[in-house]
Formats: C-alpha cells, sequence, structure tokens
C-alpha cells in the first residue's frame, strides 16, 4: 500500500459514511416508502427538521432521479480513487490524486446550494441530506490538508515503511 494503513481510512471514512447515508434513504424512503429511522419531525432551536418535506421536493431529484442516486455514485467513484491512490502504481497513484481533488471539488461546490435550497426555499433539513453534506465537507477538508497542508502527508513517511527500507540518518 502506497499510504499509511490510518490515511487510508481517513481518506475512505467519509465516503463510507455518506454512501451509508444515501443508501438509507434510497432504499426505506424511496424504494419501500417508509419514514426515515432517526429523523425527527419539528422545530429544534430554531431549525425545523423534516426529512420527508426535503426529498419530497422537486429539488430533490435531477432529471427524475433521486438525488441519493447521484450521491450514491459520487461515494462510489471517490472510494474507487482512494484506492488507485493507495494501490496503484506511482504514475497511477498520482494522476488518480489531481482527479480525486477535483472529483471532491465538485461536491464541495454542490453543498452550499443544496443547503440553501434546504434553508432558504424548503424551510426544511434533512437530517440524512446534512450526513452527506458533512461527509462531503469533512472528506474535500481532509484531501486538501495530505495536499497541500501536509508536508509528505499523503505519502509514507519512512518510519512507516520499515527499518530496512528508511536508512541512514
Amino acid at each position: 500500500m502506497r499510504i499509511s494503513k490510518l490515511k487510508f481510512v481517513l481518506l475512505i471514512a467519509m465516503s463510507l459514511f455518506g454512501l451509508w447515508a444515501s443508501g438509507t434513504v434510497l432504499v426505506i424512503f424511496y424504494t419501500l416508502n417508509q419514514q426515515l429511522p432517526l429523523c425527527p419531525t419539528g422545530t429544534f432551536l430554531g431549525i425545523h427538521f423534516d426529512c420527508g418535506a426535503v426529498l419530497d421536493s422537486p429539488y430533490s431529484r435531477i432529471l427524475g432521479m433521486p438525488l441519493e442516486l447521484l450521491a450514491m455514485g459520487y461515494f462510489l467513484v471517490n472510494l474507487g480513487l482512494v484506492y488507485l491512490v493507495a494501490f496503484g502504481s506511482e504514475r497511477v497513484s498520482d494522476a488518480t490524486m489531481d482527479v480525486l481533488f477535483g472529483w471532491r471539488f465538485i461536491g464541495i461546490i454542490l453543498v452550499p446550494y443544496l443547503m440553501f435550497v434546504e434553508f432558504f426555499v424548503i424551510h426544511a433539513i434533512c437530517v440524512y441530506c446534512t450526513m452527506m453534506h458533512i461527509a462531503i465537507i469533512a472528506d474535500f477538508i481532509v484531501i486538501s490538508y495530505l495536499l497541500f497542508f501536509g508536508k509528505n502527508a499523503l505519502w509514507r513517511e519512512q518510519d512507516e515503511v520499515g527499518p530496512a527500507a528508511a536508512g541512514p540518518l
């Protein structure tokens, strides 16, 4: 593996969380037509929570397709790209990092629009949508840190490779 296990886990954790949240909405709300668990209805701290209002709104679909289906695709692509970064050749891994950042940038630019629609157009918040927004934001923060702020933060440090590969100090 080209990156440490900890960094690998960090890079996939939010995608798995977002995949779970979007999959839950697709299966329970859209397929089984049931109310989502852990999705309160009512007002708390001045914020109105109502997953049904958000998910039944015309803003919850693009060309008749639920946004959660697109979110699942987004998170699955994230997982595939992280796999290529971790296990691909040096050339593939380096190229994939640029694609991964660009892909996650697409996700991060959609979140403010979706939050605007929930807060100011629908006037309701969906807990599962918020989970996906958090996953996308955290995902972007982690990949940005690893790419731009952590010196050699993405690639294995010498002490993670093992004593034989570390060489002289």
